[in-house]
């Protein structure tokens, strides 16, 4: 079959839409793990080497490296992730993510990154819900074994206040 330039560019615009969608149902599958408290899950999401770094906007803005989180594994996530299920103590709630649809903004050399707007709403048992925490992702996704994975994923929280603490992963 010969190629001519507009079926090339077709190929393109369906390689792009086809992307975009799989970035659009990993956020989406990620934002069901933790909703749906399934934090086992959520390192399998990332790399092993990968990071996850939930951060201030005017840290970020400044370029000041302060974060509330900055885990540089997924071994350091299973930690993470055994204090949240297996020493902390706290007033149960659940979450619930609302994320925008993704943004790429490059796609080179294996590494795509993107970006979308998130909010996390937070509910206690027989309590009312409450904007939990508003921000941006910023990702770095590459492929592995088939499938996207986060090389890296930058949380970056717009509010200056943080109600309570931040347990659970955003």
């Amino acid at each position: 079959m010969i190629h001519t330039p507009a079926q090339t560019d077709l190929d393109a615009v369906l390689a792009r839409l086809s992307l975009h969608h799989e970035i659009d149902r990993l956020y989406a599958a990620y934002a069901a793990a933790l909703d749906d408290r399934r934090f086992d899950d959520w390192p399998l999401f990332f790399t092993e080497d990968g990071h996850y770094k939930l951060q201030a906007r005017e840290n970020f803005e400044r370029g000041l490296p302060l974060a509330l989180i900055a885990l540089e594994s997924r071994a350091m996530m299973r930690d993470r992730v055994y204090g949240i299920t297996q020493t902390i103590y706290h007033q149960p709630y659940y979450t619930r993510h609302v994320v925008s649809a993704a943004r790429v903004l490059s796609s080179e050399d294996g590494i795509t990154t993107a970006e979308a707007n998130y909010a996390v709403f937070r509910t206690r048992p027989a309590g009312v819900s409450e904007v939990y925490n508003v921000g941006r992702y910023i990702d770095e996704l590459v492929r592995q074994e088939g499938a996207l994975r986060f090389k890296s994923r930058l949380a970056v929280y717009d509010s200056e206040m943080v109600l309570n603490s931040l347990i659970y992963p955003v």
